[in-house]
């Protein structure tokens, strides 16, 4: 912002802004580095350069698009905007439909009729009092795993420390697996298709994701008087 000094005759004077330096050159000097650390990396395996890449331009499009999972179940609660969470539900929708594609196509290839439970979390004690924590937290840090890493980057201070105390829970949350997973030794164990079938599970998933998504719009219209 230009600064405003007050001049001997009482008339506020605006002082001319000064001209941004341009970024281009640390653009490029940071292509630079991040194409030379690709090919570093594939010097030790030839997955970690597609890793690094997929990583760089998921970072990109988080920081350009503002796209964060706090912002989408904050904003409707304090703003009554519902923009971000319809988004949220837009890419759940298509990652549903992916994970659905591969899993299914996984099961027909290997002629059986689902995958090992053992990768379905249970709906038990640990996960409810997790969800209270961890959705307090992100809302306090303003802002979730993903929105802080990419804050982080940045340059905010505050997302730091936040990220500190992210990995130290996390950290402390592994060391005491042991102990939360006895609360899950009766707590049950839902996979959409053991109950409907892999076609059912899509479309009733499809479903609840739309009907999300109109509650959403509705949400927005009452709050805000009009959907964006």
């Amino acid at each position: 912002m230009s600064e405003v000094n007050t001049s001997t005759s009482g008339e506020r004077v605006r002082k001319p802004r000064k001209p941004k330096k341009s970024q281009i050159p640390y653009a490029i000097l940071l292509t630079i580095l991040i194409i030379a650390f690709g090919f570093y990396l594939a010097g030790g395996n030839n997955k970690l350069p597609v890793y690094w890449g997929f990583g760089i331009a998921f970072g990109y499009i988080l920081q350009r698009s503002r796209f964060c999972f706090t912002a989408a179940f904050r904003d409707p609660c304090i703003t009554g905007s519902t923009s971000v969470t319809r988004a949220v539900l837009v890419a759940v929708a298509v990652a549903s439909v992916g994970f659905w594609a591969i899993k299914y196509s996984s099961v027909m290839a290997n002629a059986e009729s689902n995958f090992s439970m053992s990768g379905v979390a249970p709906i038990g004690l640990p996960l409810m009092i997790g969800a209270v924590m961890f959705g307090t937290g992100m809302v306090i840090a303003g802002g979730c795993a993903s929105g802080t890493l990419m804050r982080v980057g940045e340059g905010f201070a505050m997302q730091v420390l936040s990220l500190v105390f992210f990995v130290a829970g996390s950290l402390w949350g592994a060391h005491d697996m042991n102990f939360w997973s006895r609360f899950n030794e009766n707590a049950p164990k839902i996979f959409l298709p053991d109950v409907f079938g892999w076609f059912g599970a899509i479309l009733v998933q499809g479903l609840i994701i739309v009907l999300l998504y109109i509650a959403a719009v509705k949400w927005q219209e009452k709050k805000m008087g009009s959907a964006e």
